[in-house]
């Protein structure tokens, strides 16, 4: 299936940033694609968002807001027309439609950055 082929292949590549892209303008967010149901491939990563913030950005895949009328799905990624939910982490980690965390996958840049805002210290 190519949607959740393609996805994966996103979530393990290395994209460099272009320069148009700051910090300032990036948040850690919890990513899932929702094209093959209502449990799919998630993430926890950096995502940048446009001057405008109307187009948000994720390892080379640009996504707009469905404003309300997805079901299941918040965003659509830009080039192949997937749907996915966006939001920001839940310090819960019940981050699913369903709750829980099971599966999600959490990029190396944001591991440390994502501990903190869970309240977890490295002892």
């Amino acid at each position: 299936m190519r949607h959740a082929s393609h996805w994966r292949e996103k979530l393990n590549q290395e994209m460099p940033l272009p320069r148009e892209f700051r910090l300032s303008r990036s948040r850690i967010m919890y990513i899932e694609e929702k094209s093959e149901g209502l449990e799919g491939d998630a993430v926890i990563g950096r995502v940048f968002f446009s001057k405008s913030g109307k187009t948000l950005y994720y390892k080379g895949l640009k996504f707009q807001s469905l404003r309300g009328a997805g079901f299941k799905a918040n965003y659509f990624e830009i080039n192949s027309g997937d749907f996915y939910w966006i939001s920001g982490p839940r310090k819960d980690q019940n981050d699913r439609l369903y709750g829980g965390n099971r599966g999600v996958c959490i990029d190396d840049d944001v591991r440390s950055e994502y501990s903190e805002l869970l309240g977890v210290t490295n002892a």
